[in-house]
């Protein structure tokens, strides 16, 4: 009897179209917010990527430094869960090119094992680690760093690093000048702009942290147990001069930028929800209509013995096969265009001739796109809910037409 009712009849196409409005709308609304969400997914991704191309998935440290960081690089590799580990130091200074200066974080490296830890080398544009050499006083600086001091490769700039003065409470600085062996671009201005890389031992003399490195590095095979896999490790352990190393990972380094996604994500979701809304809205007008005009029709079938629990499932059935056929449809279209965005995206862009990302204001020039199951369930789950729960009222609406009222005037 539901099925019936959603069948077009003579004075009642009107009540077909809204109908149909209704499965175009919900389908349009699922499939816009998996898009959408997909597209987040993939620009979390590649910020990820970006953020750790540097900073590694975890660090060990300790105030002062670490001085047998050479067993605790050992030690830390021969977890299986770990696929690197590499030294480093870090120090906040200025470079200067003619009368330019520039703050940086010069961050002294191990070339040989910096590879394992962090993939700056994949995104060198000129020059390579090869370049730095113990004593050899070359320095690999980010695109924007160079681009502000006006420096090139082969350009040499002058580094200077406070130092204490020890019990006087005063400050000096030391100062040394650098060839520029290389360029590397990241696509993040928090490391573009201010990050420069020299040779570990260049950097501990610079310091003057001896035999000391500010940490360790640490890359896991999995970045999601990075934390769990560094803290099960740190547990117990205490450096040869009693400290125990302090640990930090991703998750801590880059909070806010994670944060941000999240919120904007979940954002997104609540308004692209709403197209989903006002399509559920159009299920219970549709509905309103239907029993409307099907008053006389509902009398009958009372009369013939129908309770108004066999009315209300008519109608939550007819209501509930709109709903369900346009989220159906719109979990294959999403995907559908979430798999194919690569595709998509450029012939949009050709058709309406924008681009999504301009070259001149975004690092990435096309659109990312990362399909999580979890996603798709989850808006199935409250779109299917949604449209059964908008086929309450108008259910309940025509289990409440009495039959001796209705027939009295037929």
């Amino acid at each position: 009897m539901g099925l019936r009712y959603l069948q077009a009849r003579s004075g009642s196409r009107f009540v077909s179209f809204v109908a149909l409005t209704s499965v175009i709308g919900v389908t349009l609304g699922v499939a816009a917010l998996i898009v959408v969400l997909s597209v987040m997914n993939g620009f979390e991704n590649e910020l990820r990527g970006r953020l750790l191309s540097m900073t590694s998935h975890a660090s060990i440290y300790a105030k002062g430094g670490l001085l047998n960081w050479q067993s605790i690089v050992r030690d830390v590799r021969s977890d299986p869960e770990i696929d690197g580990a590499a030294p480093y130091i870090e120090i906040e200074g200025m470079l200067a090119s003619g009368g330019v200066l520039a703050g940086a974080i010069i961050t002294g490296i191990a070339p040989a094992l910096e590879p394992e830890v962090s993939e700056v080398a994949q995104h060198m544009q000129v020059g390579s680690f090869a370049d730095l050499e113990p004593g050899s006083l070359r320095i690999l600086l980010g695109r924007s760093l160079a681009l502000q001091l006006g420096v090139a490769r082969g350009d040499s700039v002058t580094v200077l690093v406070p130092q204490p003065l020890g019990r006087t409470g005063g400050v000096t600085s030391r100062l040394r000048r650098y060839i520029v062996a290389g360029i590397f671009e990241l696509g993040l201005r928090d490391h573009d702009s201010v990050r420069a890389l020299v040779h570990l031992s260049d950097a501990a003399e610079l310091a003057q942290l001896g035999d000391r490195v500010s940490g360790v590095r640490v890359r896991a095979g999995n970045i999601f147990s990075a934390p769990r896999v560094i803290r099960a490790w740190a547990e117990g352990r205490t450096d040869t001069g009693g400290q125990i190393p302090d640990i930090r990972d991703w998750t801590q380094d880059n909070a806010s930028y994670f944060r941000a996604i999240r919120i904007e994500k979940t954002m997104m979701t609540l308004l692209l929800s709403l197209i989903v809304g006002v399509a559920a809205f159009n299920i219970v007008a549709t509905l309103v209509m239907v029993v409307t005009e099907k008053r006389a029709g509902i009398a009958i079938l009372r009369t013939l013995g129908y309770s108004p629990g066999n009315i209300v499932g008519i109608f939550v059935l007819q209501g509930t096969i709109i709903g369900w056929l346009g989220g159906v449809s719109g979990i294959v279209l999403g995907v559908v265009m979430a798999l194919n965005i690569d595709v998509l995206a450029p012939m949009l862009e050709s058709w309406f001739g924008f681009q999504f990302m301009p070259a001149d204001l975004y690092y990435l020039t096309e659109l990312p796109a990362d399909l999580h199951t979890s996603d798709v369930v989850w808006t199935a789950v409250i779109v299917l809910l949604m449209t059964t729960l908008a086929t309450i009222y108008p259910a309940r609406r025509a289990a409440g037409v009495e039959p001796a009222e209705v027939l009295r005037y037929e």
